[in-house]
């Protein structure tokens, strides 16, 4: 199990500087635009500023209406992964190819309450899927267990169509949860971590959860 951790709410550089020097694989980063969640990222500037300090891979989830807007400008970054939503009203198609011809591995984002079927036509042409473990687009939300359940159901269709996606969890992940998403190859750790005294602690805490899950 990969670790990503999301730092938006972190605004002070040496803070930053305190992360990267951490063992984790994925700087993630949510993308808001204010309209398909409430929320909104700050300007691009500062994204790009913070990403300069972590020299990490970088996992970008995009919470926004407009993608093909969103994939111009944030492809810059020259990220790992760009993840947006399957609920969005653009042509989902159309928006895989586009991230596809960059180089860059496309992900689709679930919400809690989306069917896990609405992924059987694009399974097989994506890289990554996101479950969300709570409602996108707010930070410190209680991790939803029934998550698991949605983690089983998207494994089973996964085997049933022989995809070779990987499988990422964001939201309200602790060291008390992840016992639930063990199957899980990716998971996002955000305020746990960011909002912690104690960075490494903390990120040492997620890894021996992973560790024990992986015994029981």
């Amino acid at each position: 199990m990969e670790i990503g951790i999301s730092i938006l709410d972190i605004c002070d550089d040496t803070k930053l500087q305190e992360l990267n020097k951490l063992d984790y694989k994925y700087l993630h980063l949510d993308i808001m635009d204010g309209q398909f969640v409430k929320n909104t990222t700050p300007p691009f500037s500062l994204i790009k500023q913070k990403v300069d300090i972590i020299n990490k891979k970088i996992d970008i989830h995009l919470m926004v209406q407009d993608v093909f807007k969103y994939i111009d400008e944030y492809s810059i970054l020259k990220p790992d992964n760009i993840t947006f939503h399957i609920e969005v009203k653009q042509d989902i198609n159309k928006l895989i190819d586009k991230i596809h011809s960059l180089g860059i591995s496309v992900g689709l984002s679930i919400k809690p309450n989306t069917d896990i079927n609405t992924l059987i036509p694009y399974i097989n042409k994506i890289d990554l899927v996101l479950i969300m473990s709570v409602e996108p687009g707010l930070g410190g939300q209680k991790f939803l267990t029934n998550t698991s359940n949605k983690l089983k159901q998207l494994i089973d269709l996964k085997n049933k169509y022989q995809a070779n996606f990987k499988i990422e969890i964001d939201g309200g992940i602790n060291p008390d949860n992840i016992k639930y998403i063990k199957d899980t190859d990716i998971i996002v750790v955000g305020s746990y971590i960011t909002k912690s005294s104690d960075y490494k602690n903390s990120l040492d805490k997620i890894k021996e959860a992973i560790y024990d899950s992986n015994y029981k």
